[in-house]
């Protein structure tokens, strides 16, 4: 493929350590919480979903297909439309793209140009949002006040910078009310920014890589469930599509994981027993110093690259542990994400970096102004509130100066776990419940425990315009946890 084609979209074949108080706070039983009500794409009376679809490894993974940037260009086309799919063994309706339910990584390099023609065949409105990058929010780049009318083709055109911070990011629907439906039903899929590599000592520069892409759906019927989504339902959680697929690594090998939450709502707490994940980057910024987490909480939206070093020969579980977001969140069960098989000759165990990106520290920057944002709920879980408002995409609720840093005061004042993610800009986690953090590097989607507090810092650079901030738990956003943020210049 030539940087000046168009490229269609298809699934080819084929160090500290931290505690886990110190990823997340732990919670307690559950309610589920109903997506938008707004009417079901397929014309069908809402039903309960299947029981989740379960079975032995089949299969060795198949990482997705990559559509990469040549000359400093990537240039696509995207085509959004309802298909059946071979899926876990069924044939499921899904909302795809391109046909595909894992539809290929986008891979590009800081400073890179994406240009993407984007034509919707649903029949409903939809839009492409790429989630964690640091690029203009406004006109026809990550613009998500656009509106993609059935039937219209719409070209998208980002300019990225050459400070973007390479990492693992992906893309989604991002249209007022239904995002939780159109992600759920499978448009999802993941963004690569390249240039790790140039932090990791030479014995580990050429890594084989895979991406551990984290997406679920419910089943009704012979379709993927998209309306009236319950959180604590009964769901399918594949890998790149796959279910229970199998990770070959040689015993002492080295592997970089991209693992991603790119499902709609629910929550991951990811384990491989008995090893470690040696954590690289997180949301798209590299760390500074190399940690090592015996398991991993990721909320929708979250990722995460780690190395992982093949163990004695045997096989061994990736899978996600039982996690509670509160007494009025879900309680998400154990569940098995793929089996690691470490076979063949054994490798030469490189030692691992523990000094790794240069340090970004917002402790010392002074603080232009500072902001408090709070989340609330009513008691049935039907409406969410930012400083006691619902989304309105003609309101600003909040206005920041571009080139200033501002301190913002997250609380949860709600009995469940909720995320918070900052469109365009990624942020510095500086306290959780009081307790300073340390600094690993910036993020844009993070957890607030419930009744919980959390001082960010952001720094706002590069891109004035209107942008967003909400929780992650797309059922809450599209029932109206957002904001608006104005960036000024």
């Amino acid at each position: 493929m030539t940087g000046s084609a168009l490229a269609v979209l298809a699934l080819a074949p084929g160090c500290s350590t931290l505690t886990e108080s110190d990823l997340h706070v732990h919670a307690s039983p559950a309610r589920s919480s109903p997506a938008s009500p707004s009417p079901s794409s397929s014309g069908t009376t809402p039903v309960s979903p299947s029981p989740a679809l379960t079975g032995p490894a089949a299969a060795d993974l198949r990482d997705p297909a990559e559509v990469a940037s040549v000359d400093g260009l990537l240039k696509t086309r995207i085509v959004v439309e309802r298909k059946k799919v071979d899926l876990a063994g069924r044939r499921l309706w899904a909302l795809t793209y391109n046909g595909q339910y894992m539809p290929p990584t986008l891979r590009l390099r800081p400073g890179d140009r994406m240009d993407v023609e984007f034509e919707n065949r649903l029949d409903q409105h939809t839009n492409l949002h790429v989630h964690g990058m640091h690029v203009s929010p406004s006109g026809n780049s990550d613009n998500v006040f656009l509106s993609i009318a059935p039937g219209k083709t719409f070209h998208y055109a980002y300019r990225f910078p050459k400070n973007l911070a390479p990492g693992t990011y992906w893309y989604h629907p991002h249209p007022d009310m239904d995002s939780a439906a159109q992600t759920a039903g499978g448009m999802s899929g993941i963004i690569v920014v390249d240039g790790l590599e140039r932090y990791l000592p030479s014995g580990l520069r050429h890594l084989t890589e895979h991406v551990i892409a984290l997406k679920d759906f419910q089943i009704v019927r012979d379709r993927i469930k998209t309306q009236n989504l319950k959180m604590g339902a009964p769901t399918t959680r594949t890998v790149d599509g796959q279910l229970n697929p199998r990770i070959t690594i040689r015993p002492g090998e080295t592997q970089l994981w991209r693992l991603a939450n790119i499902g709609a709502n629910i929550f991951y707490k990811v384990a491989l027993k008995g090893q470690k994940f040696h954590v690289v980057a997180q949301d798209g910024f590299p760390v500074n110093t190399v940690y090592q987490a015996d398991s991993l909480i990721i909320p929708a939206g979250a990722r995460y690259d780690v190395l992982v070093q093949g163990g004695p020969p045997g096989t061994r579980l990736l899978e996600t542990l039982p996690y509670n977001t509160g007494k009025a969140g879900n309680q998400f069960p154990q569940a098995t994400l793929a089996t690691v098989r470490s076979t063949g000759e054994p490798m030469t165990v490189q030692p691992l970096p523990t000094a790794f990106a240069p340090a970004q520290d917002l402790a010392g920057a002074r603080v232009a102004a500072r902001k408090t944002i709070t989340y609330t709920e009513n008691k049935a879980g039907t409406k969410f509130y930012v400083n006691g408002k619902r989304f309105d995409m003609h309101r600003i609720d909040f206005r920041s100066r571009l080139g200033t840093v501002e301190e913002w005061n997250l609380r949860n004042d709600t009995d469940e776990v909720h995320s918070f993610h900052l469109h365009t800009d990624d942020f510095q986690v500086m306290s959780i419940n009081g307790r300073p953090q340390r600094n690993y590097g910036f993020q844009d989607t993070v957890d607030i425990p419930q009744r919980g507090r959390m001082v960010i810092r952001v720094r706002f650079a590069d891109f004035a315009g209107r942008t967003v901030l909400h929780c992650h738990v797309l059922n809450h956003e599209d029932l109206g946890m957002m904001s608006v943020l104005q960036i000024d210049k």
